[in-house]
């Protein structure tokens, strides 16, 4: 009740306004009714990939089918293009961190929606130290520290590491993708939990989420979740 209370009252006090067009949010969100219309949602997702098909839910597409990747289940409700994309790049290279709440507010909806099993643990794609001084946080830690709240749900930052500096994925091919993210990964401990997710800002081939999911699965982990904000078509 005092959470409400304070809630409430914040909103009062602090109304909310649209990080896109300035207009006043809605529902609670830094995002006005029609910017939210013009985010693209992604309806009858593959079940583990997270790409669109047309057909019932927790379907596979011929990929997983073929070759299923490490991870086992992707919960995506956005597809990566404007004005979606705006507020990922707008947190990942113009530090413009308030977007991160908007983001995982986004995200945590859709998770409700879903009504699958919750994680033990969430684990933030690990950003090499090199690039976290350049850039100054981790927009995937950012992430995870708000949905890590929302959920109840412990973090866990420190057990994977990025132990090599690798190139944009969005700069390379899909074969030198796959290569890129080779062994750039590695778990410092063991992970005693058994059901974790994976958080990350987009999702374009699954490359790198797999190279960390492949690590998680040799050590112990019995279900590995991605949870992303946005997903490459």
């Amino acid at each position: 009740m005092v959470n409400n209370w304070l809630s409430n009252a914040q909103s009062i006090c602090f109304p909310s306004h649209c990080v896109l067009c300035g207009s006043a949010g809605e529902a609670k969100l830094d995002l006005c009714s029609g910017c939210q219309n013009d985010l693209m949602g992604i309806t009858n997702p593959c079940y583990q990939c997270g790409l669109p098909l047309t057909g019932n839910e927790k379907m596979h597409c011929g990929e997983c089918l073929k070759a299923p990747p490490c991870f086992d289940h992707v919960m995506c409700g956005y597809i990566y293009q404007h004005p979606f994309s705006s507020l990922v790049q707008g947190l990942k290279f113009n530090a413009r961190l308030q977007y991160a709440r908007l983001i995982s507010q986004l995200m945590a909806r859709q998770i409700e929606r879903c009504s699958e099993p919750l994680p033990e643990l969430l684990i933030p794609i690990p950003q090499h130290v090199v690039r976290t001084r350049e850039r100054g946080f981790n927009q995937a830690l950012e992430l995870a520290r708000i949905l890590s709240k929302q959920f109840t749900i412990n973090i866990d930052f420190r057990s994977c590491q990025r132990v090599r500096l690798t190139h944009a994925q969005s700069s390379l091919d899909a074969t030198r993708r796959r290569a890129n993210v080779k062994q750039a990964f590695s778990l410092a401990k063991p992970l005693t939990a058994h059901h974790v997710a994976i958080v990350d800002d987009v999702m374009t081939t699954g490359n790198t989420v797999n190279a960390l999911a492949r690590i998680l699965k040799k050590s112990g982990v019995k279900v590995v979740n991605v949870w992303v904000a946005a997903r490459t078509l």
